[in-house]
């Protein structure tokens, strides 16, 4: 059977290895990165450190506070337009998905989306599956340039501080939402999957745009 899990970074991989820090929020947006610090963290020099952390300001997931780097957050504006990309994106993979997943890749979607329905009650644990579920349906689309594509989207949402997951009932929505797209790629309805995927996003984004107005009401700093 195919996995699900990408592989982790190599110990030596520094510009891996501080990106996989910062998707699971060890670092968070707004948290600066030392050198001397990361180097000492993963155990390598710091001249892999430098250049991952200049390869990583390049890509725009970090940013200058004077001297330092740290973390990048996305304001309202960027996520809304990382929405709107990730949306089209991800109803391309499961349109795409619909007609060129193997019988053993739909297998393994079911059988992923069945073991996340007991993760409804826990966001950050079902984040990571979701993230899981996401990668295979990428990965089935059989898309190279597709692919890459979304590793940088799914990369840049990583700055977002929260996830919509956490909102009260989000999760077995959400898996609703999952199943849903799974039974349409099985089917091999290719309209019927990209629309599917298509509107899990949207509703995903709403769910934040709830998020944060709630936060901002509440007069909390929304993190993003």
């Amino acid at each position: 059977m195919p996995s699900s899990r990408a592989p982790r970074p190599s110990p030596t991989d520094a510009y891996g290895l501080i990106l996989e820090a910062i998707d699971v929020g060890v670092f968070r947006p707004g948290d600066r990165l030392v050198e001397s610090d990361l180097a000492d963290r993963f155990g390598v020099s710091r001249t892999p450190i430098r250049e991952a952390l200049q390869r990583l300001e390049t890509q725009s997931l970090l940013e200058r506070d004077g001297r330092s780097l740290i973390v990048a957050a996305l304001d309202h504006n960027q996520m809304s337009e990382l929405y709107v990309v990730r949306r089209e994106l991800e109803g391309l993979a499961a349109r795409l998905a619909a007609q060129h997943a193997t019988e053993e890749e739909i297998r393994v979607l079911r059988l992923m989306v069945d073991a996340d329905d007991q993760l409804v009650n826990d966001p950050a644990a079902l984040a990571r599956a979701n993230r899981r579920f996401h990668k295979q349906i990428h990965l089935a689309s059989h898309n190279r340039y597709l692919v890459q594509q979304l590793d940088l989207v799914h990369r840049t949402m990583a700055l977002m501080a929260t996830t919509s997951l956490a909102a009260r009932g989000r999760g077995e929505i959400a898996q609703g939402e999952h199943h849903a797209i799974v039974e349409a790629i099985a089917a091999r309805d290719s309209d019927a999957a990209e629309k599917a995927l298509s509107d899990h996003i949207s509703i995903a984004f709403m769910t934040r745009l709830r998020q944060d107005a709630e936060t901002r009401e509440s007069g909390r700093d929304p993190g993003i």
